[in-house]
């Protein structure tokens, strides 16, 4: 049996949304396990919707720099 491009081209694609959600699961915890250990004295969250903006910079700096992490140690 042969694989057409089009099977090929839909293989392709589930193995990268496979890795996509993999990707996001990972970073996800990793943000959960750095806010709760690292950060315990901060509520992160609250701090953003009180409206600091401070805090929104750094704890998306942090989703960016796990995001990085983790995609590189899953290519």
């Amino acid at each position: 049996m042969e694989i057409t491009t089009l099977g090929q081209t839909l293989l392709n694609l589930a193995i990268s949304l496979g890795y996509a959600v993999v990707t996001l699961i990972v970073a996800a915890l990793t943000l959960f396990i750095i806010d709760k250990f690292l950060y315990r004295n901060i509520d992160f969250i609250a701090e953003i919707r009180k409206g600091n903006i401070a805090a929104s910079i750094f704890y998306s700096v942090i989703l960016i720099f796990v995001a990085l992490l983790v995609t590189s140690s899953i290519n």
